[in-house]
């Protein structure tokens, strides 16, 4: 693709990333195949092609409107498309970059910069979700339908291992997470102690950084990248630690471009690709004890269970057959759903901002699940499985979940 950026973005770090990204794109359109919205809207400027080409516009200079603006709000960021690009376009920076510039020029509705403001704000800061968290579920019955999904109760998370190990890992809590779920990393902790793993937490980390990131808020974003690298530092220099567990594909995602997006930045930049380098999603970790856990399970579980691989674990961080693999070997039936490659409307903050879209993905993606025969579902990332199990009766759980029972 022929580009001639505009100067204001030329020689910039971003520009000179933008180009090389647009360059790559043959305008083959595979990518409308496999992209959700595409599906939906049938719209080209509702696919990436036509998402690409808005932003070159608007990188060669020509103005942006709220048209343009809400095109690439619709984009869910799923990345089905880099995993289906034959050419390799990296479409997830190009949007983040493209959605920048536009936020820059075109105002938003008042409604719209107070619901977008609201989230940024809000979610990234534990210590004021939880509070909410907990009176939300109090009045829940009187809260839009889009909060309602959001607000199920968490499970009790059990017990947390006491045994210290000579192996030690950091675990990411997250924002969200601690509220919602606090049992998938106390299910992560018990199991990776049955291992002989420690896991432990740095009191300061949050937020991983995407919340605020791809909420246009890229500053802010980068602040709470670097808030989690001061407090995971003194661990990872120490040697304390050997690797950093993700327990939500999520947050994997993010951190495992920490050395990507800080890149520029002087003191930050060695610091985060040290810490993207020991970055591992759960699955990655357990792969090392699967003939121990094939071992001890075997003949002791007799489940059936759908998987629904996260977009942020299968495009995202480009892990397939990890977790299923994991699961087969603790002796549970894995299914897989027709259109598995296909996002289940989560997104993030994509179903609070756009529910109409995420709650039609969520039922196609539902109604595939449930056609398997599971009498459970499971992912690897608290926006899927709130947002999945807001739309069903069928359990749904985090995998590790699984695992952790079956040990018990």
């Amino acid at each position: 693709m022929q580009t001639n950026l505009a100067d204001f973005i030329r020689d910039t770090p971003e520009g000179k990333e933008a180009q090389a990204i647009l360059q790559a794109c043959v305008h083959c359109g595979f990518c409308t195949a496999t992209c959700p919205t595409y599906q939906l809207l049938g719209d080209e400027l509702d696919g990436p092609r036509g998402r690409i080409y808005l932003i070159k516009q608007v990188l060669e200079g020509a103005e942006p409107t709220r048209k343009t603006q809400l095109h690439l709000d619709r984009c869910l960021t799923c990345r089905n498309c880099e995993s289906t690009c034959p050419s390799g376009v990296k479409y997830g920076r190009l949007v983040d970059i493209g959605r920048r510039v536009v936020e820059e020029r075109v105002p938003r509705p008042f409604k719209d910069r107070v619901k977008r403001t609201t989230l940024k704000e809000f979610l990234p800061r534990t210590s004021w979700y939880k509070p909410a968290y907990r009176t939300g579920l109090s009045v829940r019955a009187l809260l839009p339908k889009a909060l309602q999904d959001k607000l199920q109760p968490a499970r009790n998370p059990g017990s947390m291992p006491t045994r210290t190990h000579a192996r030690k890992m950091l675990v990411l809590e997250g924002c969200v997470q601690p509220a919602m779920a606090p049992n998938i990393n106390a299910a992560t902790a018990r199991v990776l102690d049955a291992f002989g793993v420690q896991l432990i937490t740095a009191p300061k980390a949050g937020c991983c950084g995407a919340v605020r990131y791809h909420l246009n808020d890229q500053e802010a974003g980068l602040d709470d990248m670097r808030r989690n690298i001061d407090a995971w530092w003194p661990y990872v220099e120490s040697g304390e630690v050997e690797a950093i567990v993700m327990t939500a594909s999520g947050c994997g995602v993010t951190v495992k471009e920490y050395g990507h997006l800080l890149a520029h930045d002087e003191h930050y930049a060695a610091k985060a690709g040290r810490i993207a380098m020991l970055t591992r999603d759960l699955s990655e970790i357990l792969v090392e004890f699967e003939e121990v856990l094939a071992s001890r399970l075997a003949g002791k579980v007799d489940k059936r269970v759908a998987w629904h691989p996260p977009c942020t674990l299968q495009h995202g961080q480009q892990i397939r057959g990890k977790v299923e693999s994991l699961l087969r070997a603790a002796g549970v039936e894995v299914q897989l759903c027709a259109d598995s490659h296909l996002c289940c409307g989560s997104a993030g903050t994509y179903s609070v901002l756009h529910p109409e879209i995420a709650h039609e993905l969520r039922d196609r993606k539902l109604a595939n699940l449930e056609a398997t025969g599971a009498t459970e579902i499971v992912s690897a990332n608290i926006g899927c499985i709130t947002h999945l199990q807001s739309g069903t009766a069928t359990p749904v759980r985090h995998w590790i979940e699984l695992i952790d029972r079956a040990l018990a």
